[in-house]
């Protein structure tokens, strides 16, 4: 059986994540420790603490979902865990999953995500912009509300996570529009995200001309494991071309679908989530319901147990 390991990005966060793991390995307070040394705070007190408003922040949310997928990681890896076949990732989960795959040193993927936050962050004036989900639209349906709700503003769909399950981003106002057009058009619910950025949009392009002049000054190492882009569902093995990646994703949408389904395609037939929560493995689950196909989540001791116990089968 061939693993995939899929990583999450914003949204997968929440106080007190991490703990239990914490509790039960010390490489969690390790990798944490490690992060805060970079970023000059305590990166652990604010993920147990919050407030959830500062984890909410996109210059906060990208280092702690990075460490966190890197220290479940290692806590997978420090018990025997194998490496993957293939590693991917949802949006910033791709630079979780290039540390994991030996691409990116993890010090300097802490540095460069807060990076892309700050520069995310800066593009727009605060409260102008951020994200919104809406369900039970097709693909095609979703793209018409967007240009209806738009009124000469930028609102877009950016993260295809699902099937019916659609994400836009763009200008604060449009996505409000957004919310009651889409409920006009038979979506199930539509309602803003916990993400002060629109993140994928292309609002995000001056932050990714800044992100890229910073990633040129980054060493990126080869690959231990395969890594399939959730750009556009393509394998990359160039770390040039990564490097090209990493910039060009900041303002491209998330096929999360396509991505799902190419690495079905490619022999996949056990999706782990490294990180907190199980967001992708839900997601997951309703893009290929085939019983062929284990859907797992590291979250805590208990499912990291049922991992070892499905990988070992």
């Amino acid at each position: 059986m061939s693993t995939a390991f899929v990583f999450p990005g914003q949204g997968s966060q929440s106080v007190g994540m991490m703990a239990e793991l914490a509790a039960a390995d010390s490489v969690v307070r390790e990798t944490f420790d490690a992060a805060s040394a970079v970023l000059g705070f305590d990166l652990w007190k604010l993920a147990q603490e919050g407030p959830a408003e500062s984890l909410a922040l996109t210059e906060i949310t990208q280092p702690v979902m990075l460490v966190a997928g890197v220290a479940t990681w290692r806590v997978w890896r420090n018990r025997g865990g194998a490496l993957p076949q293939w590693v991917a990732g949802h949006s910033l989960g791709e630079f979780t999953a290039l540390v994991a795959a030996g691409v990116l040193d993890y010090e300097q993927a802490v540095a460069l995500v807060r990076f892309r936050g700050e520069v995310m962050r800066d593009a727009l004036p605060a409260g102008q912009g951020g994200m919104a989900a809406v369900l039970g639209l097709s693909d095609a349906d979703m793209e018409a509300a967007c240009a209806e709700a738009a009124h000469g503003e930028v609102v877009e769909a950016v993260n295809f996570n699902a099937p019916g399950q659609v994400v836009a981003a763009g200008h604060a106002s449009a996505l409000q529009r957004l919310v009651e057009t889409a409920k006009a058009r038979g979506a199930k619910r539509a309602l803003p995200l916990p993400i002060s950025v629109p993140c994928h949009s292309s609002l995000m392009k001056p932050a990714a001309e800044r992100l890229r002049e910073r990633l040129q000054s980054i060493t990126l190492a080869s690959l231990q494991s395969r890594f399939l882009s959730s750009v556009d569902a393509r394998e990359y093995r160039d770390p040039a071309a990564i490097g090209d990646l990493l910039y060009r994703q900041l303002a491209s949408p998330v096929r999360w679908v396509a991505t799902v389904q190419a690495l079905v395609g490619l022999g996949v037939t056990r999706l782990i989530e490294c990180g907190p929560g199980k967001v992708l493995s839900g997601l997951n689950r309703r893009i290929d319901k085939s019983p062929e196909l284990a859907c797992l989540a590291l979250e805590d001791s208990a499912s990291l147990d049922k991992a070892f116990a499905a990988v070992a089968e």
